[in-house]
């Protein structure tokens, strides 16, 4: 995977293998407009099951990469949003984007 010759570093390593699959890619998208809540995450990212969501929000939640933060309105709902560390990851999904719209463009 390397360009020059050089193995891959292991941080690199580490950060495609907590950053790099599809579910965690779609999280931080859809966190980087505004907080959702969890069924909110649930709908925007098509396809997850409500399993699959906890695991990736607690692997996030570890890492760092998001906040959960529980509310109290009328009822006790948790609410999830980027932390400096996830937003910091926003270029490289914009440039996922613009690679994405290049080469697999629907026609």
């Amino acid at each position: 995977m390397s360009t020059d010759g050089q193995t891959v570093p292991p941080e690199l390593t580490n950060a495609i293998k907590m950053l790099g699959d599809e579910w965690t890619l779609q999280i931080i998208c859809n966190l980087s407009r505004n907080k959702l809540r969890f069924n909110e995450l649930q709908r925007a990212v098509e396809g997850i099951n409500p399993s699959t969501l906890v695991n990736r929000l607690k692997k996030m939640e570890k890492e760092k990469i998001i906040k959960r933060e529980e509310e109290t309105l009328d009822k006790l709902s948790v609410v999830y949003e980027l932390t400096p560390k996830g937003r910091s990851f926003l270029p490289v999904t914009i440039e996922l984007r613009k690679f994405a719209e290049k080469f697999y463009k629907k026609s």
